[in-house]
């Protein structure tokens, strides 16, 4: 005698092939009443599969109104989801690991069927293939993310890429300059026409976005602060662009130290300099204002700003170091330069005056007596070049 469904339970028949088929009707994620299908090898694993899906039914859950494939899924979520509200090169950085890992290896899987083993095969073929630890992570995370979207459009019930452990990333990258090395650094770039973005991002551990965005209008002498609000950025088609800051705490007041406002009213001369040396051809925008701009007015290329770091870097004779690293030498700086210790923590943004003073306290020895004297003869030295 075959089984019996309760009323609204959906139907189970056998087919042909000998496995069994189950439908009911169910609500899609386009809103339609569909009759969907699942099939097994037995009349109760069928029957356990239309539970599931009618449970999802009562908890308003809907099934896919299409069959997505995890590539369909990824070009959709660049297309309609990061492109128009995230940063252009949040995107750049996301639609490279779909196109260069995520599409070749799973773009041809269903969406609703890929599987925590499967997304950990990928991940060891990348381990194979010799791609680094740090690119393994950016890829996982970039999955997570897209399929975080897929859950929340409920196309899926779950993210399988959580279950799927991050590579292990060395957090070693180098260390910032010692205080006797950014000095020796500032020393020797002091006759160049950037020398104060190298003083803010050392002594203000500003990054080369936020330098290269910095306007006038931001810097307020008097009250000695700087109120970083936008940054410089390469957009792909564009060209460069001015634009605001991330987040809040990016724009967050910053004290203005006695060095860095001696450097940035030198800067200022130097600017009214090349602008009357530029006459007609100077072609800042009205309102831009920006503080370090090119000899003819124009925005600075981030990659621009990096390549000239470096060559200053090299005709210092001090170990090289990137302008990310590089930022992370104000903690040390600022202590030699006796900026008091809760002012040091506004500008390096720790929540604890305890972080601070720990920088502080380990900042003695000969070698940093030596780079106090070369800081004293730095601040005295009259504008070079």
């Amino acid at each position: 005698m075959a089984k019996r469904r309760p009323n609204g339970g959906g139907t189970i028949s056998k087919r042909k092939d000998g496995r069994y088929q189950g439908a009911a009707y169910v609500t899609d994620t386009d809103g339609n009443r569909v009759r969907k299908y699942v099939y097994g090898r037995t009349w109760d694993e069928v029957s356990e599969k239309l539970a599931r899906l009618q449970d999802q039914e009562r908890n308003g859950v809907p099934v896919p109104s299409r069959s997505w494939t995890v590539g369909e899924w990824l070009a959709y979520w660049l297309e309609h989801i990061v492109a128009p509200d995230r940063e252009h090169n949040t995107f750049a950085k996301y639609e490279s690991k779909v196109r260069l890992y995520l599409m070749p290896h799973l773009g041809k899987k269903p969406l609703v069927k890929l599987t925590p083993a499967q997304v950990r095969a990928f991940m060891a073929t990348l381990r194979r293939e010799e791609v680094g630890a740090a690119t393994r992570f950016e890829v996982l995370r970039t999955l997570r993310n897209a399929l975080n979207r897929a859950v929340r459009e409920e196309l899926l019930t779950r993210n399988v890429a959580l279950l799927v452990d991050m590579p292990k990333v060395s957090k070693d990258r180098g260390s910032a300059w010692s205080a006797r090395e950014a000095i020796a650094f500032l020393r020797s770039a002091r006759a160049h026409r950037l020398y104060a973005a190298c003083v803010l991002v050392l002594v203000l551990g500003l990054r080369r976005s936020e330098v290269l965005g910095l306007r006038w209008q931001d810097i307020d002498f008097a009250a000695r602060q700087i109120t970083p609000v936008k940054q410089v950025q390469r957009v792909t088609g564009a060209g460069l662009l001015l634009k605001d800051l991330k987040t809040e705490s990016s724009q967050a007041v910053l004290p203005l130290p006695e060095f860095c406002a001696r450097a940035l009213e030198e800067r200022r001369e130097l600017q009214e300099l090349e602008r009357k040396i530029a006459g007609d051809h100077w072609d800042q925008e009205p309102g831009q204002d920006l503080v370090f701009s090119s000899e003819h007015g124009g925005m600075l290329d981030p990659v621009g700003f990096s390549r000239t770091f470096d060559r200053l870097v090299k005709r210092a004779g001090v170990r090289r170091i990137t302008v990310r690293l590089a930022r992370h030498t104000c903690g040390t700086l600022l202590a030699f330069l006796k900026v008091h210790p809760k002012v040091a923590q506004a500008v390096l943004r720790h929540s604890q005056i305890s972080m601070t003073m720990d920088v502080y306290t380990h900042v003695v020895g000969e070698d940093e007596r030596e780079a106090v004297a070369m800081l004293a003869e730095l601040l005295e030295d009259p504008l070079l070049g």
